[in-house]
């Protein structure tokens, strides 16, 4: 089945590429005010190799819990009041109820996946708006916004990342990074520790030859096409983000789906924010 959904967050690396590090002792309180977006704020100091993603280096990845069930997808805070993940992770099952906001916490501010630490936000979710036209059939519109109980306040560990608007174009071979707790090979556990995966965007009509014209203008294609480097089971609904003005990072795509991980020839298809812009800013105004 070519259309195979990322449930959960796992993320395959490359070892090769160069990994930016972070580090500082200050732990800065900001008024839940949305003042900047898209940077971090922590210190600079470069490390060479390696494939844990730093503590404080992607603020905005969220992990959305599900009562017993711990991680089930990842997330994006876009605002103090809400998250971006993907439609397919609220479906419900034959035994879950997915679609009920009050079965759900987001935790943002996480490093390593079951830590606990007053750094830590975790937010109650009180609605969640799936796109009225989500196609579970094809994966079209595979978006939601959440919308947390009481406002998150930002700290060096918790920020928004930016939003891209219509008019925003990320070129084929664009570096972008994904981020998850997903699995780090195909079939394989949750990683424990924050992962990171170098990947560049992938020209659409290539993409489209590639999974039979099953590629949308609401999706976006990013990998590596001799594999290798993928986001996979367990990364669903957490951020593709690339480098944009001002050195301020944007959420590119939502992880939606693809099939296997890090297969040659089979990119990762990702949910375009710009496409849904429009929806994300009248539903969240």
């Amino acid at each position: 089945n070519a259309v195979k959904e990322l449930h959960s967050l796992y993320i395959l690396l490359s070892k090769e590429g160069e990994d930016m590090r972070f580090y500082s002792n200050q732990f800065l309180e900001q008024p839940s005010l949305e003042l900047s977006c898209g940077r971090y704020q922590l210190m600079k100091n470069r490390i060479v190799g390696g494939e844990d993603a730093r503590s404080g280096k992607w603020p905005w990845q969220a992990s959305l819990y599900m009562g017993a069930h711990g991680h089930v997808c990842g997330a994006s805070l876009i605002s103090n009041r809400w998250l971006l993940s993907a439609a397919h992770c609220f479906r419900d099952s034959d035994s879950v109820r997915y679609s009920i906001p009050s079965g759900w916490r987001a935790y943002m501010g996480l490093h390593t996946i079951t830590e606990k630490s007053n750094r830590v936000a975790m937010r109650s979710i009180k609605r969640i708006v799936v796109h009225p036209q989500y196609d579970h059939s094809i994966s079209d519109y595979d978006i939601a916004l959440l919308e947390m109980e009481t406002p998150v306040f930002f700290s060096e560990l918790v920020q928004p990342i930016c939003l891209p608007s219509t008019s925003r174009v990320f070129v084929y071979g664009t570096v972008c990074y994904v981020t998850g707790w997903g699995a780090i090979k195909e079939n394989s556990h949750l990683a424990k520790t924050l992962q990171e995966a170098r990947v560049r965007i992938i020209n659409r009509s290539v993409c489209n030859k590639l999974y039979d014209n099953l590629i949308t203008s609401r999706m976006l294609c990013a990998g590596n096409l001799n594999g290798g480097v993928d986001a996979c089971q367990g990364d669903s609904g957490g951020p593709l983000a690339c480098m944009g003005k001002g050195n301020r990072w944007y959420l590119a795509g939502i992880v939606s789906w693809g099939e296997g991980c890090a297969r040659r020839n089979r990119p990762g298809v990702y949910t375009k924010v710009t496409a849904l812009y429009d929806w994300i800013r009248q539903t969240t105004s």
